[in-house]
């Protein structure tokens, strides 16, 4: 097992979009009231004090969507100055990144990974919820915006669901061809919406590969600088500026390369993104002003635990068929 030096934030779990995969429709968001969410202060306490002495370098921030964190600047500031920060990046849907991503840029960010399902529209608009074409012309011009600016990598997600987007694959693979941009395809996953899961399913990355080395051509990279620290293989089409990347959750196993766990916006520490029981509260007693040494060592414990609670929860799934939290509440 890798060393877990990688630490997903979830800063609010509310969002402006309801992505199939993330808050489907027919669930009612159970929004974390103010209270309950982490502060600025709380976060980068248990960052200063728990997270980096245990050998935290590497962070990401999601949601919900994060740029609605109305502190998210300072807070990008805060953990870019932390001495022991190696590598900071950032998960949005786009949305409000024409505005915030010169701000977001300066404040040291540079690393950006940005939601975009379709070329189309309108399916983007069903796949975010939203229908009609503002939201992708807003996400559109927010991908321009922080490609103006100098992020880089950029990286565009793709959750690829058969029978909705799954035709515009090779078209998205496309988008590298001129553009030094990361087009990474993720496999589905049931957290948060089994009846669509089921209904659907998802297409293993092998066959994707293939189609788009049928279409154009595919050659594997094995550059760590390109991958980063997550667990897409990338491949580039022959004389493309750009690569593509795939995230095989579901067909091609890699909790033996994990090195990540999650941190809620609400405070709990989840080793496993599939697991619902082994997590930690770290919001409670941190605000209860308990000895920080001591929550160190629980978090340390957890750790030590990861790589079996990986696979237990890898081999078992969930037993009920229905997650407690939506992607939108764990952070992805």
């Amino acid at each position: 097992m890798p060393v877990v030096d990688y630490l997903r934030i979830s800063l609010i779990d509310r969002c402006n979009y309801r992505c199939l995969y993330c808050m489907p429709s027919g669930i009612t968001p159970d929004y974390f009231a103010r209270p309950e969410l982490l502060t600025t202060t709380e976060l980068l306490g248990l960052l200063r004090e728990v997270f980096i002495p245990l050998g935290f370098t590497k962070f990401r921030l999601t949601g919900g969507e994060p740029l609605l964190r109305p502190d998210l600047v300072e807070i990008i500031t805060a953990i870019v100055n932390f001495p022991e920060t190696q590598d900071l990046a950032l998960t949005t849907n786009g949305f409000d990144l024409e505005r915030l991503a010169k701000p977001l840029y300066e404040a040291g960010l540079r690393r950006i990974n940005i939601s975009f399902d379709s070329l189309d529209p309108e399916t983007f608009g069903q796949m975010v919820g939203q229908p009609g074409k503002k939201r992708w012309q807003q996400t559109w011009r927010g991908i321009q915006a922080a490609h103006g600016v100098g992020f880089n990598p950029l990286k565009l997600n793709v959750v690829v669901i058969p029978g909705i987007n799954d035709h515009e694959v090779e078209a998205l693979a496309a988008l590298t061809l001129t553009r030094r941009w990361q087009v990474r395809f993720i496999e589905f996953m049931p957290i948060g919406n089994q009846h669509l899961f089921d209904q659907q399913a998802w297409i293993a990355s092998a066959e994707l590969r293939q189609r788009i080395k049928q279409a154009m051509g595919l050659e594997a990279l094995q550059n760590p600088l390109i991958a980063g620290n997550g667990p897409a293989d990338i491949f580039q089409i022959p004389g493309a500026l750009g690569t593509v990347g795939f995230i095989s959750q579901m067909s091609e196993c890699f909790c033996d390369q994990c090195n990540r766990v999650r941190l809620s916006a609400d405070g709990w520490l989840r080793p496993c993104l599939l697991n619902e029981t082994d997590q930690l509260d770290l919001k409670t007693p941190w605000r209860s002003r308990r000895d920080p040494a001591m929550l160190k060592q629980q978090v340390a414990a957890l750790l030590t635990e990861k790589p079996d609670i990986n696979f237990k929860e890898r081999d078992k799934g969930n037993e009920a068929g229905v997650y407690g939290r939506t992607m939108s509440q764990i952070g992805g």
